[in-house]
Parts: structure tokens; sequence; C-alpha cells
């Protein structure tokens, strides 16, 4: 089986199946990592493009060392590059990116919607590396294979995704992937910081947090995306920490064993105290690990390489 697409933009039409077919590609390139020399010839020849209107440290980095672990030649545009800078605009840069024949482009960006524009006007692979508080597949796709190392499996989980689920891309990805594969999702936060509708989203939804966190196996953090909110949502960040953060005390009133996961960046005292991020319980980075193993099997699949070819790659 091979992935039934030319780009990654959303995990809200990725099939379950698919979802899987990636999860188990990540698991072979995994071991990759723990080699002394990491590097596999699976996408040598091949010209990937990490094109980044805003800044990140964790996602560019990550799809950086992926591609350079498989050999490809990797090239980073960030907004400071002169055409950007200079007011082009992004179909434009998307059809100058065309005409030097990448093979894949992964873009962050600040508006919804704009991985859509690059795909429909390029034939490179277009990966949606976060745009806007719409979506952020590949971290999805990490976590899922985060919870799966650590679980086994993913059908009958549940999970609590709480603090800004409005203006989060990461809730929104994680809960459409949860709920592909069999968990069971529930949100948390401050009523303000609910999208209108909540319901709709097929996961339950409150704003109290002991609530929310009984009995689930994964307890995931948001940052409050301060960048992307108007004023007056919240009457301070010491009220939002006392009634959503996620302390040693509350932690208390969780399942024991329940894994604690962070997209990051972390305010740490604020949706998430030290010692429960540096915690035994916290996975925050494994996230991180395990994103370069997804990434690869991303870059790997859409660029047409095929589950038993990764597994030779990596072998």
């Amino acid at each position: 089986m091979a992935l039934k697409r030319k780009d990654l933009l959303t995990i809200r039409d990725l099939p379950g199946e698919e979802i899987t077919l990636i999860l188990d590609t990540a698991e072979s390139m995994k071991e990759i990592a723990s080699r002394d020399i990491k590097k596999v010839p699976a996408l040598r020849g091949k010209t990937i493009i990490n094109l980044f209107y805003e800044t990140s440290t964790r996602t560019r980095t990550s799809f950086e060392i992926a591609g350079k672990w498989l050999s490809a030649d990797v090239i980073n545009i960030s907004t400071s590059a002169a055409s950007v800078a200079k007011g082009e605009s992004l179909l434009d840069t998307g059809r100058t990116l065309q005409a030097m024949h990448p093979d894949v482009v992964v873009i962050r960006h600040a508006a919804a919607g704009a991985p859509q524009i690059l795909a429909d006007a390029m034939s490179a692979s277009i990966i949606n590396a976060g745009d806007g508080a719409h979506e952020h597949p590949t971290q999805a796709l990490l976590d899922l294979f985060t919870i799966r190392e650590r679980f086994g499996r993913l059908s009958g989980l549940k999970a609590a995704i709480v603090g800004d689920i409005a203006h989060s891309r990461v809730a929104r990805s994680n809960l459409h992937g949860m709920r592909k594969v069999g968990m069971e999702v529930r949100l948390c936060g401050p009523a303000t910081l609910l999208p209108r509708h909540v319901e709709s989203l097929g996961a339950a939804a409150t704003t109290k947090m002991d609530e929310a966190i009984r009995d689930v196996d994964i307890i995931m953090m948001l940052r409050i995306q301060q960048e992307r909110m108007g004023s007056g949502l919240l009457p301070s960040l010491r009220e939002y920490s006392r009634l959503f953060g996620l302390t040693v005390e509350r932690l208390k009133r969780a399942k024991e064993g329940v894994l604690i996961m962070h997209p990051g960046p972390m305010n740490r005292g604020v949706e998430i105290a030290p010692e429960v991020a540096d915690g035994p319980y916290s996975i925050i980075l494994d996230q991180v690990t395990n994103g370069v193993a997804v990434r690869m099997a991303l870059l790997f699949l859409l660029t047409g390489g095929q589950p038993a070819a990764a597994r030779a790659a990596a072998a």
C-alpha cells in the first residue's frame, strides 16, 4: 500500500489505513536515529524546500533533519528571504519555486489555507507544517505515533486536550486524527477559548479541568496562543493557571500512569508545572524524538516510497 495523495494538507481527509501506514513506516525509520552514521540513501537526488513564514524551532529543524538523514537536498527559506520581504505573493512564490522543480515543499504560514494555494499551483508534494489556527497534521501524526509506541494500540484510549482549543491547530488535527483511529477525546478550557459549536467537533467539552482529566489515558496540554487571540478572553494568566494548569496536586486526581503530552513550546508555570513537564509521566521529549521519524516517513511516502522499501532503507 502507498499513500494515495500528492500532498498532506489536513488530517481530516486522511483515512485510518493511511494513518496506520505512516505510523508503521515511521517505526521503520526511527531506528536510524540510534546509528553512529545517521544517513540512508532513500531520497538521494530529491529536493525538499522548507518554506516557513512563521518562526519555528521544533518543526523546521525536525523536517530538516528528516530530509538530510534520508540524503535529500534540503533548502530552508524564511520570511527574511528577499522576495518574501519585498511583498511577493504566496502564489508567485509557489510558481517561482515550481520552476526550480523541487520534489517536496514544507510550508508553515499564519493564514489558514495557504498550503492549499501551493498545492493547487505546484506539482511538487506540499506538506502543511501548520497553517494559522487551521491544522498541523504532522504534529498529530507524531503524537499518535508516540501514544501507540507507549500503549501498543490506539483504539479505545481516552485523551483530554486542555487549553486554548479555539486557536490551536494542534488541537484540531489531534482531534480529527484521534477520532479516526478509535480514540475518545475530551476538550477542556475556559468557555472563551472553546470553539463555537464545539459539540459539532465530535468530542465532549467541559470547562472543568478535574472532570476532563478523570480516567483518561493521555493528557495533552496546550499553550495559550496569545499571538492569535484578541484581548479580553482571559482575566489573567494567574487565574488561567489556577483553573487550567496541570500541577502535581491536580495530577494526583488523574488516572495512575496517565501520559502527559505537550506540542511545545511550553509556558512553564502557566499551563504546566515544571515538575509535571519533567516528571515520570511526561513523554514530551519522546514527541520531539518521534517527530523526526514521522516526518522521515512522510517525506519518503509522498515521494513515492513503498513500505517494503522503507524497511529495506532502514535495515
